[in-house]
């Protein structure tokens, strides 16, 4: 695989396990939801793909021409505003994955649209549960 296919796959699966990561943890800690944070941890789990030393080699943060931050990722209003920019963070992430791990593995590209699919489902869920807890 091209080395710039593999540095945009380790970009998402950095993307897609750190917005689950920062929902899962909001559950585990601020709402002791014991069921919703191991669900979101067995999704961040099965967030992988085999070739961990390829895609580590492909990274080049020196030269992302985007790493800069916006003015709206650098404010948060509340919690809920929080878990809705890292679910769509997580899925945005999920539906690159899955496009372009076509290119390489059915199964991998099938894995992540399954987790895309999860996450909307639990994004229905959670947010009505955060928005009821005000």
């Amino acid at each position: 695989m091209k080395k710039n296919n593999l540095r945009l796959i380790d970009a998402n699966l950095n993307r897609l396990r750190e917005g689950i990561r920062v929902v899962e943890d909001i559950f585990r800690y601020i709402y002791d939801d014991k069921i919703t944070a191991s669900k979101l941890k067995e999704l961040r789990h099965q967030s992988r793909i085999d070739n961990y030393k390829d895609l580590l080699q492909s990274r080049d943060i020196k030269n992302d021409v985007l790493k800069k931050s916006t003015n709206s990722e650098q404010n948060r209003k509340n919690l809920e505003s929080i878990l809705i920019a890292n679910f769509k963070r997580a899925q945005e992430s999920a539906r690159v994955l899955e496009e372009f791990c076509k290119l390489t593995s059915s199964k991998d590209s099938e894995n992540f649209k399954y987790i895309r699919y999860e996450l909307y489902d639990l994004e229905i869920v959670l947010t009505n549960i955060t928005s009821n807890s005000k």
